[in-house]
């Protein structure tokens, strides 16, 4: 079975055999390595599922980057110190031209008000944009009036990532090839991969083409560890209401 707990410390232990290193986003941003993975995991839901990632990767002396969204659903206190103990990054996935209805001045207050709240909790030097596929509103159009760099954020990984030179690999829809029914989370660049051979279907690929040293030097993951699930009902459950999802956006959103 995919995206299984067990099959994402498979794909961890596939690109620590091909001496990747790993490094958050900020450490990325501030002196990428030359040969890096930087694992990105919004935490939309079911911020456990997140935790156990995090320890994960601790046990495997490796770090990431934790997105938090300011919602109860995602905002959990505790685990959001939990896995900053852990020695990974914390950063606030903001979503709020959502939130307020595509008022930019609103969004502004709304977003300083959050990232002020998270910073009371972690160190916060990143941020990365929540994207919903049933609001009208890009989340992103925010920074068209505001800059996030006045507040000390070092970086937003569609602003401050050069994909011409970074590989980006996201699990959108529960399937790495995700980008034909997303609405937010694409760059442009996906159609030069595509012609490199650079498509995955499964987790597995993946694996298989690391294990062949086949990979770019220089990738980003993104994870929603939610969709995730050792647990038979669980994976199941999330399996049928991605797929159903997918399908929806095919006809309603994406062109």
């Amino acid at each position: 079975m995919d995206f299984t707990v067990k099959k994402y410390n498979k794909l961890l232990l596939s690109l620590i055999k091909q001496n990747f290193t790993f490094q958050t986003f900020g450490q990325f941003i501030k002196n990428a390595e030359k040969k890096v993975v930087v694992l990105r995991h919004d935490v939309d839901l079911l911020p456990q599922n997140s935790l156990r990632f995090a320890k994960i990767q601790a046990d495997l002396g490796i770090k990431g980057t934790y997105y938090f969204r300011a919602v109860p659903e995602s905002w959990d206190v505790n685990i959001i110190k939990e896995i900053e103990a852990l020695g990974h990054e914390i950063g606030y996935h903001y979503e709020n031209m959502d939130t307020c209805n595509g008022d930019l001045d609103k969004a502004w207050d709304d977003f300083r008000f959050h990232l002020d709240a998270l910073r009371k909790l972690v160190d916060v030097k990143t941020i990365c944009m929540h994207g919903s596929p049933r609001s009208k509103f890009d989340n992103k159009e925010l920074w068209n009036k505001y800059d996030y760099q006045s507040l000390q954020i070092i970086g937003e990984p569609y602003y401050d990532i050069d994909f011409d030179k970074v590989f980006y690999l996201t699990d959108t829809g529960r399937r790495w090839d995700g980008w034909k029914t997303s609405v937010r989370d694409k760059v442009p660049q996906q159609n030069q991969w595509i012609q490199q051979n650079l498509v995955f279907c499964s987790t597995n690929d993946i694996i298989n083409s690391s294990s062949k040293d086949e990979l770019p030097d220089k990738i980003m993951f993104t994870f929603h560890p939610q969709r995730w699930h050792d647990n038979y009902f669980y994976w199941s459950r999330e399996l049928i209401f991605q797929n159903f999802k997918n399908l929806v956006k095919s006809y309603l959103f994406v062109k």
